[in-house]
């Protein structure tokens, strides 16, 4: 245990959860097992925090990493989510990494420009595509209904190798786009 604690990366003074610690340890034992594919990469990898997200069906652990780490991870993202899913029966696993946001009233902090990559819209859309990998955004689509709320269609690669398994988490991705960034979305594949 003592080993997979160095898995888990936390300000200081602040102890991990017990699923923080559970999703840790599944990480270490990948890492060690002789026969995984995956264990050169799985090295450097850290966790910041999970939490669990309830779906429609079933019931989702939202993995937050960091962002110098998230190269790595979404090198080996879809071997990863297969072999923690195993490890988590009856739940999906999704990866998401750790991004600041920085306001409007930035000045305030010290910093002269406000970077692109740190604005609410950006930090929203690296979300979706975090939250789909390793599938790819297709097309995106905005509907707004009458009573002016705003409803997120995203069309994923109809191309995708591993589409019988994603399609069983499209509800597991809405419950947790709505949970992380307070939108509604609905992911679907394009009719052809």
């Amino acid at each position: 245990m003592f080993n997979a604690r160095k898995k888990i990366l936390k300000d200081k003074g602040a102890a991990p959860t017990e699923l923080e610690e559970e999703v840790a340890k599944a990480l270490f034992d990948i890492e060690v097992t002789p026969s995984s594919d995956i264990k050169a990469d799985l090295r450097d990898v850290v966790i910041t925090s999970a939490q669990e997200v309830e779906a429609k069906n079933r019931s989702a652990i939202v993995v937050h990493v960091p962002f110098r780490v998230w190269k790595t991870v979404r090198k080996i993202q879809g071997r990863l989510i297969r072999e923690l899913e195993k490890k988590f029966s009856k739940k999906h696993v999704v990866f998401i990494a750790q991004r600041t946001m920085l306001d409007k009233n930035f000045r305030q902090r010290g910093i002269q420009v406000r970077p692109r990559s740190r604005t609410l819209t950006s930090v929203h859309e690296s979300i979706l595509e975090d939250l789909v990998g390793p599938t790819e955004i297709y097309g995106k689509r905005t509907r707004i209904s009458v009573d002016g709320s705003k409803l997120l269609k995203v069309l994923l690669d109809p191309k995708d190798k591993d589409r019988e398994n994603v399609e069983g988490k499209f509800a597991t991705y809405s419950a947790v786009y709505k949970k992380l960034t307070n939108k509604e979305a609905i992911f679907m594949f394009p009719v052809v």
